[in-house]
């Protein structure tokens, strides 16, 4: 199995050449951590390689490339405090509107990669969307200058 592994890998390797990539094949260890918090399902992905870097990113409940890491007691500490996260907001917060939000900015980042990567957009049309975006930022910004802590010191909920 892992000849025909290392065969492909081979083959994919030729074509990106071809194309003009660079590619450095590197053997690595590819990590799934799952946590059920009463039926709300978090999953991590990190990726070690021969280096010992870790790059890790959260896959469930939407897609977050987080950081990459140089040790393990790194990657493990981020998993705690965003499980204890997630742990706590489940119990106060409103979990279900935050991740359909999540959800839905991640699907319209790709219809925006795939509108500006395959089109022609008007000037005009760029500005739009540009202060848009803007907007958003401000108001996410202005929304949590006003917002009360989800959090004590002891990691809480503050309801």
């Amino acid at each position: 199995m892992r000849s025909i592994v290392n065969a492909e890998v081979s083959q994919h390797t030729m074509k990106l050449q071809q194309l003009g990539a660079k590619v450095n094949v590197i053997n690595s260890t590819l990590c799934y951590v799952n946590f059920d918090i009463s039926g709300f399902v978090l999953q991590y992905v990190y990726n070690v390689n021969y280096k010992g870097n870790y790059f890790l990113e959260r896959t469930k409940p939407y897609p977050l490339a987080i950081q990459e890491f140089d040790s393990e007691k790194d990657v493990v500490e981020l998993i705690k405090n965003d499980v204890d996260k997630f742990r706590n907001a489940l119990k106060c917060h409103h979990i279900d509107e935050f991740v359909t939000m999540a959800r839905q900015i991640n699907r319209t980042f790709r219809d925006f990669e795939d509108t500006f990567l395959n089109y022609n957009i008007p000037g005009e049309k760029v500005d739009k969307i540009y202060k848009k975006i803007q907007a958003l930022g401000l108001e996410i910004e202005i929304i949590r200058d006003n917002a009360k802590e989800l959090f004590d010191g002891d990691n809480n909920c503050i309801k």
